[in-house]
């Protein structure tokens, strides 16, 4: 491609938008729209090793926070730690239970209330994925040096707090 700018398609959209709409500041879309359509690459690309073992994205969120917390958890918990909806914690709760990777107590106080566990076979599948989908989401970033993955991350975790102060509750479940 020589003499051709290559240019991602945020970078395009930015250009057409300058020709028709010089008078717009379009810095924001610069941001957003690159971490969006980033979202959605690897929405689309990040989930193979949890393809292959029957799980959703949701799925391994609900097994790996009831590992990484290593703690029953209600669904009201599990929901505030996933930032998903009560009806979405409900649905996969059901699935994963099914399958027989998470049990469920009741509260001894308050019989509404339930308690979730990973069983012994959760356990051991989501110790097993979890080197395996690490190992492919680092090959999704193999084309970034270390240090610029660290700066990047660094940077993202300050937008992340800004936008948690900003829109943190709005946005909750």
């Amino acid at each position: 491609m020589e003499g051709k700018t290559v240019e991602d398609v945020v970078a395009t959209v930015l250009r057409q938008w300058q020709q028709v709409r010089p008078d717009l500041d379009t810095a924001p879309m610069a941001l957003i729209g690159r971490l969006n359509r980033c979202t959605a690459l690897l929405q689309q690309a990040a989930d193979a090793p949890l393809t292959r073992a029957g799980l959703s994205r949701p799925e391994f969120d609900i097994l790996g926070t009831l590992r990484r917390v290593d703690r029953s958890l209600t669904p009201k918990q599990l929901a505030r730690e996933t930032f998903a909806s009560g009806a979405a914690i409900t649905k996969r709760v059901r699935t994963l239970e099914e399958r027989g990777l998470i049990g469920r107590r009741p509260d001894e106080r308050d019989r509404r209330v339930s308690h979730l566990t990973l069983t012994d076979e959760g356990r051991a599948l989501i110790d097993e994925l979890l080197p395996e989908q690490l190992a492919y989401e680092s090959t999704l970033l193999a084309g970034l040096s270390e240090e610029r993955r660290h700066g990047l991350a660094t940077e993202l975790g300050d937008l992340l707090l800004v936008l948690e102060g900003r829109l943190g509750g709005a946005i909750r479940h």
